[in-house]
């Protein structure tokens, strides 16, 4: 645990906002720095695994369409991934990711260590692209710390 975590359940308890999570290359490691906090539960509602684009579609409500025309590892969809989870989670903000953790999967257009992280919450729906140079399990410990980051970042930003 770091002081990030603490941090984050601070701003949130302050701002008396809850927060979920909706994961894909992270695969539940948001999640897990968030939960390592005593009292979480205060403000975590929980997350969403959504490794599978079925998943992404039929639970999380991300469109076929924005898959077929973007691929997971995109803006669009991580996007759609937080606001969909926002709303299936009911919860005041929501982070997801997608991306290529690597070695496999990668493309020219698309290489291992792309991440796109999504957040949605009063201020609208954002995305961020981010691009680690580490191996599988660097880059997606580096995808939640970017989370969390930003986490942070957009409370930080809310007004009171």
């Amino acid at each position: 645990m770091t002081g990030l975590e603490q941090e984050i359940g601070e701003w949130l308890r302050q701002k008396k906002l809850t927060l979920g999570a909706v994961e894909s290359a992270t695969g539940g490691l948001i999640s897990c720095l968030i939960t390592s906090v005593p009292g979480s539960s205060d403000y975590y509602k929980g997350s969403i695994t959504s490794y599978s684009d079925e998943i992404k579609v039929r639970i999380i409500g991300v469109k076929e369409e924005t898959l077929a025309r973007y691929g997971a590892v995109s803006p669009q969809v991580a996007e759609e991934m937080a606001a969909g989870a926002k709303k299936v989670l009911n919860v005041d903000i929501c982070v997801a990711d997608t991306g290529i953790a690597g070695p496999g999967g990668a493309t020219a257009e698309k290489p291992a260590g792309l991440f796109y992280i999504g957040i949605s919450g009063p201020n609208g729906t954002f995305s961020q692209k981010h691009l680690f140079q580490g191996d599988r399990s660097q880059n997606r410990h580096s995808a939640a710390k970017a989370a969390l980051t930003w986490i942070k970042e957009y409370l930080s930003g809310l007004q009171q």
